[in-house]
């Protein structure tokens, strides 16, 4: 079954609605990287995937995948994609919360509106998605909301700083809002991969306001992210555990996404605090 690209203007793609037995999965920041690899994960493992781009114009169909427009940091776009999704399959039972952006430079050399605008779109651009679908996974009594964090949520991330803030965020409200739902069948979970192998470098935000104070050390943090994106996990690694989120009988709040990941993690809960520190720098390349 070839994709389908369903347009949201004018009295284009209106559909009729078409209920479904499968159970029907939306995924924001389809079109590319780890977002992709769900998509097509969750095709095999039987669900209805709908993939979200902010212009699918230049998406190329994906066998058994919907697409849809979707700008994450407009409420009016987000109402729009999810009415679509439940007009058209008559149902919502997980939504997978990938869409984000990267961003690099140094704390100091970021304005608050360029810091503002990655909160915008990779924490905002979240709880919009959640607020817009937990009313219909509240009243089918069910539902599996799998938020994309990373583990840049559970560490320090120097010349990363706004960027991490976003995803310390994200777990702190996925798992408070976790406890808030789950009496009424909807789960939120955490997917944490480590570096992944994605044009995530490449798409980053550099720093609106560049110091030369900075420049020498932000040339080998450029460095170290090229190294570690090129060594990183595939995304399918990172979209069997977004399908392990989705299907497990009994699922975990956290799923670490790779042997990286769960170093890391281990690392984080284990290792006593200086020692951590220091391995943070030297990981890095910044001075002891």
């Amino acid at each position: 079954m070839s994709s389908i690209i369903l347009q949201t203007s004018g009295n284009q793609g209106k559909e009729s609605m078409m209920t479904t037995a499968k159970p029907v999965a939306l995924v924001t920041g389809a079109s590319s990287g780890i977002g992709k690899a769900a998509a097509l994960a969750l095709v095999d493992a039987g669900f209805e995937v709908v993939g979200t781009s902010r212009n699918t114009s230049g998406v190329a169909p994906r066998d058994g995948v919907t697409f849809l427009d979707l700008d994450v940091t407009s409420d009016e776009s987000v109402r729009t994609a999810v009415g679509r999704v439940i007009e058209r399959f008559g149902r919502l039972d997980v939504l997978v919360n990938n869409a984000g952006t990267g961003a690099a430079g140094a704390a100091e050399e970021s304005s608050v509106a360029q810091d503002q605008r990655v909160f915008d779109i990779n924490f905002f651009g979240l709880v919009r998605m959640t607020k817009a679908v937990l009313p219909h996974m509240r009243a089918a009594g069910n539902g599996r909301i799998i938020n994309i964090s990373s583990v840049l949520g559970l560490v320090p991330a120097p010349y990363m700083a706004s960027y991490a803030a976003t995803k310390h965020a994200i777990e702190g409200y996925s798992e408070s809002v976790d406890h808030e739902v789950r009496e009424h069948g909807i789960r939120v979970l955490l997917v944490e991969p480590a570096y992944t192998r994605t044009g995530f470098d490449a798409k980053a935000i550099q720093p609106d306001g560049p110091l030369p104070i900075y420049a020498m050390q932000r040339h080998v943090f450029d460095g170290v992210m090229a190294r570690a994106m090129a060594d990183g996990d595939d995304p399918a690694i990172v979209a069997k555990a977004i399908v392990a989120a989705a299907t497990d009988p009994k699922p975990k709040l956290r799923y670490t996404a790779g042997s990286t990941a769960g170093r890391v993690s281990a690392l984080r809960r284990f290792v006593p605090t200086r020692v951590f520190d220091r391995q943070i720098r030297k990981l890095n390349r910044l001075p002891a």
